[in-house]
């Protein structure tokens, strides 16, 4: 079963994320933050990442940094809202796959998971 962690610091987000990843069949850990998503990571090592950029303690581009460092395969897609484009540029330049612009659609999503996946 492919694992997917869903890192964004809002619990309603996370919430409806892990319920349609699982519709879909995937497995689902969770972090909070940047910080956490790094050790979650490490314990887990997920098949992708879906994280958020703007986060407290550690934003996503922090975590995708180190994520990346400490594993130069990971497959993460960053999810960001609207007004934070220049961000996804940053996110590419630091490793990101690809980026999804938040509220974002379900099929999209799906799809954008599959498309990294591969």
């Amino acid at each position: 079963m492919t694992k997917v962690m869903v890192v964004d610091d809002t619990q309603f987000i996370r919430m409806r994320l892990v319920k349609l990843l699982g519709e879909h069949g995937y497995e689902v850990v969770e972090a909070e933050d940047g910080v956490q998503a790094i050790s979650v990571y490490q314990k887990n090592r997920p098949d992708v990442v879906l994280m958020d950029i703007t986060m407290p303690h550690k934003n996503g581009l922090e975590a995708l940094t180190e994520i990346i460092q400490w594993d130069s395969g990971a497959k993460v897609i960053m999810l960001t809202a609207l007004g934070q484009e220049w961000m996804v540029y940053e996110a590419f330049k630091h490793g990101a796959k690809d980026f999804l612009l938040k509220p974002y659609n379900s099929e999209r999503l799906v799809e954008t998971l599959q498309k990294v996946l591969g």
